[in-house]
């Protein structure tokens, strides 16, 4: 079991990662995504993560919870929410051919500003869509934009109105959450708070944890399987 490798057998597999070698070459594919060595060596310290290695361990993240005692996510690409700005609800309406995201617990959307990534968490039990920002920036407004794709999608899907005031839309205070110390690892924060949420656990960890969470990472995706 991964559980019982070695820690220096893990870091000798995440050095071999980071080392010389052909950029395009496959490191690992599943979900019908490719992690090349250059997406990997996205998550050597102080480099900013791309959208191939978020994609990749968001759907890892989708894949663990289907075991048991775990809430059920759908995770969206991090190219949803900039085909959802640009198109509207026309142009991702069928982004969830096959999946009922009512049924869901949790919806998990990536969030790229340009050069910094943030989290939008839909919690469908709770009715709640919160907005995870590791800079303590605002995002009102695309809670809001969510918001309007999810009452097109359930007057699409499911012939039902949403009812605004049942549901609440808020960004995390900068107090409440964990926060970056650098201008670099906006990514990592982005994954590992939609790690914790999905398990339904409290975000405990801090900027000291960064450098360990990337080799971390580098060992899950190339194995497929969160530790």
């Amino acid at each position: 079991s991964p559980f019982n490798c070695s820690f220096q057998a893990m870091e000798r597999e995440v050095i071999a990662a980071f080392g010389k070698g052909e950029p395009d070459e496959i490191m690992s594919s599943a979900f019908k995504l490719k992690v090349t060595r250059e997406d990997i060596h996205t998550l050597r310290n102080l480099r900013w993560l791309n959208d191939e290695v978020i994609n990749f361990y968001m759907s890892l993240l989708v894949e663990r919870n289907k075991k048991e005692g775990y809430p059920t996510v759908h995770a969206f690409s991090t190219f949803f929410y900039p085909k959802l700005i640009s198109g509207g609800y026309r142009a991702v309406r069928r982004w969830t051919r096959g999946v009922d995201l009512f049924k869901q617990d949790l919806i998990l959307v990536p969030i790229h500003l340009r050069v910094h990534w943030a989290l939008v968490v839909i919690d469908v039990r709770k009715k709640t869509i919160k907005y995870f920002d590791s800079m303590g920036q605002k995002g009102d407004k695309i809670c809001e934009t969510l918001f309007q794709y999810l009452q097109e999608e359930s007057r699409e899907k499911r012939n039902l109105e949403l009812t605004f005031s049942e549901w609440t839309l808020r960004s995390m205070e900068s107090h409440e959450i964990p926060q970056q110390l650098n201008g670099s690892d906006c990514g990592v924060f982005m994954c590992k708070y939609a790690d914790y949420i999905s398990r339904d656990k409290p975000i405990t960890f801090t900027q000291n944890h960064m450098p360990y969470f990337r080799k971390k990472m580098v060992w899950e995706i190339i194995h497929q399987q969160l530790l």
